[in-house]
């Protein structure tokens, strides 16, 4: 087998992963929805590592790569939410599930052609902004669908802001990933398949304390600047 087609073949899994979480949120299963999205982030993240492991490191996986993103943290997250609470709030909820891929795909485009920070990255990352919206999704019956329209806005600015979120994507792995890789999808997918409400509930929170983290972070540091000014 030629290992250096694997992180084509993860990138394109991602992709299929939010095309069924689009098909699933019309067929009003947002849980499963949103498990896919899961699952595509999970794919996100190792398709990158796996082709630096592999020296399979190309334009046309970058490229390709950015064009599932779109799809699977933007319109899928963004279709799960129009669904559950949106398609109810009339206009608006029409121009924000479109405003939410629109922020992503701006995002992704400023990532592919502008240098980043070493260590950062700049704007909340279309991969985590899609993970939390489409877990937030499950909580549509405890907020108000305001709430859930704001934090939708939120996140779309925050993709396409300047604030800095630490980049996790260039730890080193070693290459025994390549053979843990489908026992960790095979976990993900049982822990899914058991727990298909609570697993994408609980995801939420580790991803949007990540989201918070960066506003935390820019506030603090304009209050340290705001201080020095002062004295």
């Amino acid at each position: 087998m030629n290992y250096r087609v694997l992180p084509g073949l993860l990138t394109v899994g991602n992709l299929f992963l939010g095309i069924m979480s689009i098909m699933l949120a019309f067929q009003n299963r947002p849980e499963y929805a949103a498990i896919m999205v899961i699952a595509g982030m999970l794919l996100d993240g190792l398709d990158g590592r796996v082709a630096r492991l592999l020296h399979a490191q190309s334009e046309f996986g970058k490229e390709l790569d950015s064009l599932s993103d779109v799809i699977s943290f933007g319109v899928a997250p963004a279709f799960i939410m129009y669904v559950v609470a949106l398609q109810y709030v009339g206009p608006v909820g029409w121009v924000a599930t479109a405003v939410f891929p629109i922020a992503g795909a701006l995002r992704l485009a400023r990532f592919n052609v502008k240098e980043g920070i070493p260590g950062y990255f700049v704007g909340l990352p279309i991969t985590a902004a899609g993970g939390a919206l489409a877990t937030m999704t499950l909580y549509y019956q405890v907020f108000h669908p305001a709430g859930l329209l704001f934090t939708m806005l939120l996140l779309s600015y925050l993709m396409i802001s300047n604030i800095k979120y630490p980049n996790f994507k260039k730890v080193g792995f070693p290459k025994t990933i390549l053979w843990v890789t489908p026992i960790i999808v095979l976990v993900v997918i049982i822990l899914a398949i058991r727990f298909p409400t609570s697993f994408p509930r609980i995801v939420f929170l580790p991803i949007g304390v990540y989201a918070l983290y960066g506003i935390k972070k820019c506030f603090l540091a304009r209050k340290k600047k705001s201080l020095q000014r002062m004295n």
